[in-house]
């Protein structure tokens, strides 16, 4: 199994617009994917993604980092491990269908939140998507293999 890579951040921020356009202007990011509320702004420099999501006074998080993300061969591979490692460290929950960069949320044993995704952080996948990658196989694809 290949090594799990960092290639996501999510930033809490409570002027998410100016802080996509700092990070666009400054360190050249490009803007590739914005929500549909124009508040949350997904950035990359064409290996790292970044979200600059909105913060908001009722939301646990503070200001600042939220959680990363992990690109991972083997979601299931991975939560085996986790739990392995620590039985009080629960098991990896799949995301809400409206958040389409990753598939699951963990936590390290501090609590510090990260997603696992095995598409990656490039471009949003819809749970359909998932779905149909992870689509029972047939009889007779199974009498074939």
């Amino acid at each position: 199994m290949a090594r799990p890579k960092i290639r996501h951040l999510a930033i809490l921020a409570r002027n998410p617009k100016k802080m996509a356009d700092y990070y666009t202007k400054v360190f050249d990011m490009e803007i590739i994917h914005q929500n549909a509320a124009g508040n949350a702004f997904f950035l990359s420099d064409g290996y790292i993604t970044m979200a600059v999501l909105p913060h908001k006074l009722e939301n646990d998080g503070s200001i600042g980092l939220n959680h990363f993300g992990f690109q991972v061969d083997d979601i299931a591979a991975m939560s085996r491990k986790i739990v392995a490692f620590d039985a009080d460290i629960e098991e990896p929950k799949k995301r809400p269908a409206d958040r389409p960069y990753a598939e699951f949320r963990g936590c390290d044993t501090e609590g510090n939140s990260f997603d696992l995704s095995e598409h990656g952080f490039e471009r949003a996948e819809s749970n359909a998507e998932r779905d149909a990658k992870k689509a029972p196989v047939s009889a007779k694809e199974k009498a074939l293999v």
